[in-house]
C-alpha cells in the first residue's frame, strides 16, 4: 500500500502570506513611500528579536513550562513579556538609531510597521515555510531515492500529521491559519508604526502605548482551550484594535506630517 501525499492545497497559507505582504510593500514603495532603509531597520529590528528570543528561549523554555505548565499564566507572561522587550522595545531601539543616523524620519513610520510586518508574515512564516514544503512534496513523491523519501515520511507523519489531512478538512485550517497571519501583520504593523513615531517625533506616549500590544501573545499557551475559530477571531479582533489605537491617537500627528498621500 502506497504511502499517502501531502496535498498541494498545504502550499496555499504561506504563499498567500508572502504574496500579501510583499504586494504591501510594493503598493507603499510605488504608491506611498517606502526607502530602502525602512526594509533595512526593520529586518534588523524583527531579526535581532527572533534572535534574542531563541537566545533566552533554549536554555529557558522547557525550565519554564515543566514549572508552571505551558498553559498557565506564567508561561503565557513568559511568551508575552519577550514579545514586549525583544521585539516592541527592540523595534523603538533600532526606530531611534536609524533617526538619530538620519536613515528614517515620521513620514516612513507606515513602511517600518509594514517591513516587520513583511519579514515576519512574507518571510519568515511565508516564503521558507513555502520552499520547505515544496521540497517535502517533491521528495516524497520522488522515485529516485525510496530510503530518503521513507525517512523523511516518517518525520513528516511523526512530527506535522495535520499535512496528510485531506482537501476537505485542511481547507478551514487554511484559512483559518492566514486569518492568524493576517493578526500578525496588523500587530507588528501597529507597533512599529507607533514606535517609529514615538522616536522621531519624542513623544513618549506613543511608545507607551506600543508596549502593550506585544502582550498579544500571552494568549498563544491558552489557545488549545478554545475552538479554532473562536481563538484566531479573538487574535483577530484584538489586532484591529491595535490598528485603530495606532491610527486613532496619532490623528492629530498625521494631519500635520507632510504625507505624500493621506492615510
Amino acid at each position: 500500500m502506497s504511502e499517502p501525499q501531502i496535498d498541494a492545497l498545504f502550499i496555499l497559507q504561506p504563499l498567500t502570506c508572502f504574496l500579501f505582504s510583499l504586494g504591501l510593500v510594493l503598493y507603499w514603495r510605488y504608491k506611498r513611500r517606502f526607502k530602502g532603509s525602512a526594509v533595512l531597520y526593520s529586518l534588523v529590528a524583527y531579526a535581532g528579536a527572533i534572535a534574542l528570543k531563541y537566545m533566552v528561549q533554549i536554555p529557558t523554555a522547557k525550565l519554564v513550562f515543566d514549572m508552571f505548565g505551558a498553559a498557565s499564566a506564567a508561561s503565557a507572561l513568559y511568551i508575552g513579556v519577550q514579545t514586549v522587550v525583544f521585539e516592541v522595545g527592540g523595534a523603538f531601539l533600532v526606530a531611534y538609531y536609524a533617526f538619530s543616523r538620519n536613515k528614517l524620519e515620521s513620514k516612513d513610520a507606515e513602511a517600518y510597521g509594514i517591513g516587520l510586518a513583511f519579514w515576519e508574515n512574507g518571510v519568515l512564516l511565508g516564503i521558507i515555510p513555502m520552499i520547505g514544503l515544496l521540497t517535502i512534496i517533491m521528495l516524497l513523491s520522488s522515485n529516485f531515492a525510496p530510503n530518503i523519501s521513507g525517512t523523511i515520511y516518517s518525520l513528516v507523519i511523526n512530527n506535522q500529521p495535520g499535512l496528510f489531512l485531506s482537501p476537505a478538512q485542511a481547507l478551514p485550517l487554511i484559512a483559518w491559519g492566514t486569518l492568524e497571519r493576517v493578526s500578525s501583520l496588523f500587530a507588528h504593523f501597529s507597533w512599529g508604526y507607533l514606535t517609529l513615531l514615538a522616536a522621531t517625533l519624542r513623544k513618549r506616549r506613543y511608545f507607551g502605548i506600543a508596549l502593550p500590544m506585544g502582550l498579544l501573545d500571552t494568549l498563544v499557551p491558552f489557545a488549545q482551550n478554545f475552538s479554532v475559530p473562536l481563538f484566531e477571531l479573538l487574535v483577530f479582533a484584538i489586532a484591529v484594535g491595535f490598528l485603530i489605537v495606532a491610527f486613532t491617537v496619532t490623528w492629530e500627528v498625521r494631519r500635520q506630517i507632510n504625507w505624500k498621500a493621506t492615510v
